[in-house]
């Protein structure tokens, strides 16, 4: 039970709820497993061929490489700054604070965007049920739906994310235990693992939409403030995530492959992508299947909304708390002890995207979905390229006790295999889209842009509000209320670990010499 709030301090986050298995279940939910396979991996399928399961572990791998650092940095970075923090620490405050800003682009993007789909895929469903819904007042009650639930206690959400994850995985191994119960179309095969249908000119493709699939796994880092032993729940947590992603995205597209038989998928995917997965569980388990899948596409949806709410909300408290957004945006409610104004104001900030592109006449799917998600999709890719380059910036300005392997190796290797991956999707970008050149130019512009802005900001932060500059990501301090976090300023004498600091434990933040 978190420590009462003395009655003069403001409240804090709720701390030491979540589970290793809580911030799996955030963190799961928010890549939308039953939405990402039935809607993106049949066009994984279509271009990439019989080798696409593939794809998806080459991404896991990368991102599980990556982890090592990430995971092994979480241990000495205590900041719930997340991403930022992270690259502030290695890279210094003008480029953590550039990056501070492509996140909450990155993360409103991937979350206001879905609202387009919930709107869609519940149109869809009920449209199968012979019903005519429009997707707008669908989409305003997703928005009020969330809200609702990132008002209430995160222990309630983790709670409620677990019921929907599960569901959402159910009925994907429901598909695959059909398919491999019967044999498939032509029984079952491993042929489509081999080098020559993996090294296509498709490979690109399905490399583009795996890495895709994987988006906001990292995410566990910000809840570091309500986690038990964050040390250990952080770590775990993370690595559960993306293997559980990497092999399971690739185990239900194997299925998927056998269920038509390898030389028939790739047509049946090309002539209907959507339909590809309900074909699927229709023939292998029960057109009642199907039905039920059309319906926990929407709950994935709504699970996926309500994690990257929350991520956005922590984000934007932290951001609060270090002066660089109002201090309003950083308010604690008092019995739920959750962000619930930052909850709001991006609330408010989603129903403004949604109405604008309503207002428009907007595709909900083509344009309010993918146009929104790109620069987001983007912007979360760039942010782990700036991290894995701030790992071994970090432990080279600090002593420590941690291996080369983890501190050097890994994270170079991962920024590397995630630089190949940024540049696989940008010039990949038509397939997320469907939209024009110039659109696609605009989408893939806007992280420069906004990044650009942040370094405008940073250096405007350091003439004009000093002291807010050089508290950037600093290490958070522990007030009376354990949920309640202030952050000192920046030492300016020797960064170094103390002798006495125990491998694992935090360590002060460097000098901010890298940072001026």
């Amino acid at each position: 039970m978190p420590a009462p709030t003395a009655p003069d301090e403001p409240p804090g986050l709720r701390t030491g709820t979540l589970t290793t298995a809580d911030i799996s279940f955030f963190v799961v939910s928010a890549a939308a497993p039953l939405t990402v396979m039935a809607g993106v991996a049949p066009v994984a399928i279509a271009l990439g061929g019989i080798g696409a399961p593939v794809g998806y572990l080459l991404a896991g791998l990368t991102l599980t490489v990556f982890a090592v650092g990430f995971t092994t940095m979480s241990r000495h970075v205590r900041s719930a700054g997340a991403f930022y923090a992270y690259i502030t620490r290695g890279l210094g405050a003008p480029i953590g604070i550039a990056s501070a800003l492509v996140a909450l682009l990155g993360y409103n993007g991937m979350e206001i965007g879905v609202y387009g789909l919930l709107g869609s895929a519940t149109s869809d469903t009920a449209a199968s049920l012979g019903h005519d819904v429009p997707w707008l007042p669908v989409s305003l009650a997703g928005l009020l739906l969330v809200w609702y639930g990132g008002y209430l206690s995160i222990d309630f959400g983790a709670r409620l994310l677990g019921v929907l994850l599960v569901a959402e995985t159910g009925i994907l191994v429901l598909l695959a235990g059909g398919v491999l119960i019967d044999g498939g179309a032509q029984g079952l095969s491993l042929g489509g693992l081999a080098p020559a249908h993996v090294l296509t000119g498709g490979t690109a493709a399905v490399l583009a939409c795996a890495f895709a699939a994987f988006t906001g796994f990292e995410s566990t880092v910000i809840y570091r403030r309500e986690a038990r032993n964050p040390e250990r729940t952080i770590p775990r947590a993370t690595y559960i995530a993306v293997a559980f992603l990497g092999l399971f995205y690739a185990f239900v597209v194997w299925t998927v492959i056998q269920a038509f038989g390898e030389d028939k998928v790739v047509q049946a995917a090309a002539d209907d992508p959507g339909g590809l997965f309900f074909a699927a569980i229709t023939t292998y388990v029960g057109a009642w299947a199907a039905d039920l899948m059309h319906l926990l596409i929407i709950t994935s949806v709504l699970a996926s909304l309500l994690a990257f709410h929350n991520a956005i909300n922590r984000y934007t408290l932290s951001l609060s708390e270090e002066g660089v957004l109002p201090k309003a945006l950083g308010r604690i409610h008092p019995r739920h002890r959750s962000p619930y104004i930052a909850g709001a104001a991006q609330t408010a900030l989603g129903a403004v995207v949604v109405l604008a592109f309503a207002l428009a006449g907007a595709d909900p799917y083509q344009q309010l979905l993918l146009w929104v998600n790109t620069p987001g999709m983007i912007g979360l890719m760039v942010l782990q390229l700036l991290a894995a380059l701030a790992v071994p910036c970090f432990f080279r300005r600090i002593d420590h006790r941690e291996g080369p392997l983890r501190t050097v190796v890994a994270p170079v290797v991962a920024f590397v295999l995630l630089a190949g991956a940024i540049g696989l999707v940008t010039l990949n970008i038509e397939l997320f889209t469907g939209a024009s050149t110039t659109v696609n130019t605009v989408l893939v512009s806007l992280v420069p842009a906004v990044f650009a802005l942040g370094l405008l900001l940073a250096y405007r932060l350091r003439r004009t509000r000093p002291e807010t500059y050089a508290r950037f990501a600093a290490e958070p301090t522990e007030t009376t209320d354990p949920g309640a976090l202030t952050c000192p300023p920046h030492p300016t004498s020797s960064s170094s670990t103390p002798a006495s600091a125990t491998p694992g434990s935090p360590v002060p933040p460097p000098s901010r010499s890298m940072a001026d």
